[in-house]
């Protein structure tokens, strides 16, 4: 499955880092990293969800198509 990670607002730059070394050690693939905004999107197993979600500095969401009408 594929999830876009992106840093929160308060949380420390360091921590981004700190969650792409979880992601990539957890058998997860950074597809894509972005410039405007702090995160990346990857391709992560679903059954190890919890160990990225469990990072309080960042905010996971399946990635998905987007429609506006």
């Amino acid at each position: 499955m594929q999830y876009n990670v992106t840093l929160k607002d308060d949380a420390p730059p360091e921590e981004l880092a700190k969650a792409k070394e979880t992601a990539k050690s957890q058998g997860g693939e950074i597809t894509h990293e972005f410039s405007l905004i702090k995160g990346f999107t990857v391709n992560y197993p679903d059954d190890k969800m919890s160990t990225l979600e469990s990072n309080e500095h960042i905010h996971v969401e399946q990635d998905g198509e987007v429609k506006t009408q």
